[in-house]
């Protein structure tokens, strides 16, 4: 046992947390410190729950594994929803080529690079992982578009093109960051803009593509 889970483990009282909101959020931020402290391989879940002071399987519980655990905290720390919605304001025309510039600031930013590709290997690695990803995007992100965590019939439109335009790109970051697949790797950022944001445009309007 390292000298972290030894001291984590003397902390760690017995017995459960009252509320299973209050649990999770001490789960959550005892990650969170201890992925900073020592990356996400050197934090076990034997010392994360010594952090949080409960027993390692209520993180199984609530997170599944350790990379539902990874994608969770990321997911929750992460501005990546809050920056696509805002690309989503403003003029409805270029809205397309926004989404995408913003999608590839994402991958490509020093400051949200690193979170992003942690979420997304987690997700493609663990249901539970993708399961919790999409459970804290998607709200997150349709109510800063739409103003409300549940859309109405009315927004289902337009939801539904949020949601082609986003997996579009997802697929463009595993060609572009994950396998580096030529051509679109070595595509420049505006060229991958102009190229891409028509596409997108046609997602989120039902504009024509030409």
């Amino acid at each position: 046992m390292s000298e972290t889970e030894q001291q984590a483990t003397r902390k760690r009282p017995t017995g459960r947390r009252g509320g299973d909101s209050g649990t999770r959020q001490a789960i959550l931020d005892a990650a969170r410190d201890l992925f900073a402290q020592h990356g996400h391989n050197g934090a076990s879940l034997r010392a994360i729950a010594g952090r949080a002071g409960v027993d390692t399987g209520l993180i199984r519980h609530f997170f599944g594994d350790k990379n539902g655990l990874i994608a969770a905290t990321l997911a929750d720390s992460t501005s990546a929803p809050e920056q696509l919605a805002a690309a989503l304001q403003g003029d409805p025309a270029t809205a397309g080529e926004r989404l995408v510039g913003a999608y590839l600031d994402l991958w490509e930013s020093p400051d949200t690079g690193p979170a992003v590709a942690a979420v997304f290997r987690s997700a493609v690695t663990s249901p539970q992982a993708a399961d919790l990803l999409r459970e804290t995007f998607r709200p997150r992100l349709q109510e800063r578009v739409l103003g409300a965590e549940t859309p109405t019939p009315a927004d289902a439109a337009r939801v539904s093109g949020i949601a082609l335009a986003v997996s579009h790109l997802m697929g463009i970051a595993i060609a572009r960051y994950v396998l580096k697949a030529d051509p679109i790797a070595g595509m420049s950022r505006d060229e991958l803009v102009r190229i891409t944001g028509p596409v997108v445009q046609h997602y989120l309007t039902g504009a024509a593509l030409t």
